[in-house]
């Protein structure tokens, strides 16, 4: 079943604030705790499993944190919703066996046409999109704000 969880929200979220915010370097988990005012314990356990699964690559070390494992245009939030909900491990209650006929000959079906569509749109959905639409919402990439002195 496809439920919008605060671990699923803070992935994306991530994701698109690495995207967003990333310079020369790595974007430290503090900054994006920061700015998105997501706990940071519960962070580096989203964080982790995105390096896991080749989302995000981490750098350790005082000069470390995280960047992206590909170009944005390359990732799909349908696959970063794939990897929290293998994660959370919830099952799906629509994919029991047990149930009024009703329930299951009608509406589950529909149900599970509507998970369908819904994950063909995520997965046709890119980091690059939403980094474009923070851009056109006028939201400061600090990445941006940090001056460059190179002559």
């Amino acid at each position: 079943m496809l439920r919008l969880s605060k671990k699923l929200l803070f992935a994306i979220e991530a994701v698109v604030d690495i995207a967003y915010h990333a310079g020369a370097g790595p974007v430290r988990s503090t900054d994006i705790s920061r700015r998105q005012g997501i706990p940071r314990r519960y962070l580096e356990q989203v964080l982790q499993q995105l390096v896991h699964h080749e989302i995000l690559a981490g750098q350790r070390g005082p000069k470390g944190g995280y960047r992206l494992a590909r170009e944005r245009r390359r990732i799909a939030v349908g696959e970063i919703i794939r990897i929290v909900r293998k994660l959370e491990g919830t099952a799906d209650p629509t994919s029991e066996p047990d149930g009024s006929e009703l329930g299951v000959k009608v509406l589950r079906p529909i149900w599970h046409e509507m998970q369908q569509q819904m994950m063909e749109r995520f997965d046709n959905m890119t980091i690059e999109e939403l980094c474009d639409k923070a851009r056109e919402k006028g939201i400061v990439s600090e990445a941006r704000q940090i001056t460059d002195f190179t002559i």
